[in-house]
Order: C-alpha cells, then structure tokens, then sequence
C-alpha cells in the first residue's frame, strides 16, 4: 500500500456514497472543502429527513481501474449538520462535476444557485468527519 493525497484525491468529480439511518445507501455529488463534505439538499429529499430524525452517516468515495490496478478508498463516518446554503460554495459544487460555463448546465441544476434558497428549501448537509479512513490499496497488473 501507499499513501496518497486525500485532498488531491477528493477534489476529483467522483461520487460519493452516503449512508444513513434506515439502512440507506445513496449516491451524491459533494464538495470537499474545509475538511468537511458538503452535499446540497433540501425538504424535497429523502436525505434531508432522515439526517433531521437522525444524524449518524457514513460516507464512501473510491475508486477502482482494473486496467491500471488504481483502486483508492476514502471513508468517512460522523454526524451531519442541515446549514444554510451558500450560493459560492454551490457554483463551486456544480462546476466540479458540470464543467464553469453554467450556460451548458441543465437548467435544475441552475436552479439551486439562482431560486430564493430559503423558499426552496435548499440546504447543505455538512459532514465534518468524526473518523477518516484512507486506504490505497492499488496492485501492479500483470502484463
């Protein structure tokens, strides 16, 4: 095994897998900013109440490339926190994964940085994790 950038890593367009309470798993696009994960929500969500009633998650983002035997792993576990959504931290979120020329983004997605958050609901769910896990556990692949 060897070690490997965690933020370098997470600042990729990978997706995330998050767990809660029920048992749910669930895929998510996030942010990782200020040693925690910021994913948007809101009451549309499922997510968004079951953090409310309760608020232990764990979180998975790897990656696996047979071809080149890459396969890294981040885990992360903690309690979420609903916070108020901010339009910078969103824009950041959405060009990660939608490329920085909003005119090309599906108009949902454009949405969340341009309707009244606090009539639409939208939140961040924060996880600043309680546990990090990290593990690079890529091979050498045979010729």
């Amino acid at each position: 095994m060897t070690a490997f950038d965690v933020d370098v890593f997470l600042q990729q367009p990978l997706t995330a897998r998050l767990a809660t309470n029920g048992p749910t798993v669930r895929p998510v696009w996030f942010l990782w900013e200020h040693g925690a994960f910021w994913i948007l929500t809101g009451p549309w969500t499922r997510l968004f109440h079951r953090v409310g009633d309760d608020p232990a998650v764990a979180l998975v983002v790897d990656e696996c490339d047979p071809a080149t035997g890459l396969v890294r792993q981040v885990i992360a576990r903690g309690r979420a926190e609903l916070v108020s959504f901010d339009v910078p931290r969103g824009r950041r979120k959405l060009a990660r994964y939608l490329g920085a020329d909003e005119g090309r983004w599906d108009e949902r997605f454009v949405r969340y940085l341009y309707d009244d958050p606090a009539e639409r609901g939208t939140v961040w769910l924060r996880l600043t994790p309680a546990s990090l896990h990290v593990q690079d556990l890529s091979y050498a692949v045979a010729d």
